[in-house]
């Protein structure tokens, strides 16, 4: 086999892997986050609620996305497991995520909410921190790809080269 089609191959083995850590890495990342879509209005707020062990992390995330968004009319906030407001957030950009600590063992809830009468489509999420091995995953992955890619660009060009050397 040439040197081309070596790299070629090795290339794609390293794109395919990058590919499955990538999967693997967002899925193991997700793992313990509550999400949750829908329409909110000033009579209607979207509640994600999930459950928390101290234990295990002190630090939760929670995201807000608001699609179309228009103002700063969309407010979030955290309830911690005795309905106690531990975090509240004025939305105002299309995306937010902020920290909160994770005091309790219980359930924690996500309130979005609004005081326009317009129906808004909202996205939100809560979840413990991943730690740094599970943030590690992904990059990892990224890298792999990207040194497959160049691979690939690489193996174009040797064979290129290679063609203009044999004319």
């Amino acid at each position: 086999m040439q040197k081309a089609g070596i790299i070629l191959v090795v290339s794609g083995a390293l794109i395919v892997i990058g590919l499955i850590l990538l999967a693997v890495g967002n899925q193991i990342i997700l793992e313990g986050v509550f999400q949750g879509n829908g329409k909110i209005n000033s009579s209607q707020d979207l509640t994600i609620s999930g459950e928390f062990n101290s234990e295990k992390s002190t630090i939760g995330v929670f995201a807000v996305q608001v699609m179309e968004f228009k103002e700063k009319t969309v407010s979030a906030k955290i309830l911690d497991p005795f309905d106690n407001e531990i975090v509240s957030k004025n939305v105002d950009e299309e995306t937010i995520e902020e920290e909160f600590d994770i005091v309790d063992k219980g359930s924690y809830k996500l309130i979005i909410q609004t005081d326009s009468n317009e129906d808004i489509q909202v996205f939100g999420a809560i979840g413990p921190l991943p730690d740094a091995g599970k943030k590690s995953l992904s990059f990892v992955s990224s890298y792999i790809l990207i040194i497959g890619m160049v691979g690939l660009v690489g193996s174009g060009i040797y064979k290129i080269k290679s063609k203009k050397k044999s004319i």
